[in-house]
């Protein structure tokens, strides 16, 4: 199995488009922090609380609050012309022994931005993370890509 997805994570590797804003959903005890990378943006993310972790990107500073067993508010700002501050939501749930899936979707009043993406616990404290996100201006181009990344935890 572990072989069947490393082969596909690195064909989507080696076909993914630069990325762009977002991070992906990490699933982090109290007191831990996760440092990651999404195809060549680097983030760090911190759960200070049972409820409350907080993050820091390329382009973001985001909070994530708690609002249920699997269930998720995000509130964050994002340079994107300008600071924008959005809201949003994130689902989590397992798949299968060692594979989580995720769905998020932010907005702000100038885009917004959906992602579907799984994280698989490679090692105790290491996940890699394949994801698809879709960002959407009120101006311009939609922007749809494939995105790899991992993050180390400690």
């Amino acid at each position: 199995m572990k072989k069947i997805v490393l082969t596909v994570v690195s064909i989507l590797a080696l076909g993914a488009s630069t990325a762009f804003a977002g991070t992906p959903i990490n699933n982090l005890n109290q007191g831990q922090t996760a440092i990651g990378v999404q195809d060549h943006n680097l983030y760090i993310e911190h759960k200070l609380s049972n409820n409350f972790s907080l993050g820091l990107s390329d382009d973001d500073v985001y909070g994530q609050i708690g609002l249920g067993n699997n269930i998720r508010g995000i509130v964050g700002s994002r340079d994107y012309n300008g600071s924008q501050l959005y809201v949003g939501a994130a689902y989590n749930a397992p798949l299968a022994p060692a594979l989580d899936g995720y769905v998020s979707f932010i907005g702000a009043s100038d885009f917004s931005e959906a992602q579907v993406g799984v994280n698989y616990n490679l090692a105790s404290n290491v996940d890699l993370n394949v994801n698809y996100r879709s960002f959407m201006p009120d101006y311009g181009n939609d922007s749809n890509r494939t995105s790899v990344g991992a993050a180390f935890k400690f």
